[in-house]
């Protein structure tokens, strides 16, 4: 079979601890496929927090997420603290890919691996809108 894979770039721009919740397992008793994207967009709301941006109003657009991919590396559990790193990448004209690992924070062992695809949406207009120069700048790209 067929195995997605999503590479990791050697440094991540920004990190944060969350801890894993009694709401974030399922039946099996490790961390639900639900809560990985959870973990992920909270992560990545505070990176763009962290440049003053939110996904409401980055210099007037807003943000939409176009396609998500999560690759499990093991098992988390409840009451373990995750450090959920993220970077920004493959920045196109109208949007970018963000990406994230999860690690388990006192082993350093690896959870998963998340890749979401965001474009920026003029949401007055109900449009795709081109990316903002500061947020490209901030994101390390050429204006």
């Amino acid at each position: 079979m067929a195995r997605v894979k999503i590479e990791m770039p050697e440094r991540f721009a920004f990190s944060t601890e969350l801890p894993v919740r009694i709401t974030d397992i399922n039946y099996g008793r490790h961390l639900g496929n639900d809560a990985v994207l959870a973990f992920a967009h909270e992560a990545r709301v505070r990176f763009l927090g962290a440049h003053g941006f939110s996904e409401a109003d980055v210099d007037g657009v807003g943000m939409i997420m176009l396609d998500a991919v999560v690759v499990y590396k093991s098992q988390a559990f409840h009451g373990e603290a995750l450090v959920v790193e993220v970077a920004a990448a493959d920045l196109g004209p109208c949007g970018c890919d963000f990406l994230y690992r999860l690690t388990e924070k006192q082993s350093g062992r690896e959870i998963a691996r998340v890749k979401t695809g965001l474009a920026f949406f003029d949401y007055a207009k109900n449009r795709i809108a081109k990316m903002p120069d500061r947020f490209r700048s901030a994101m390390g790209g050429a204006a």
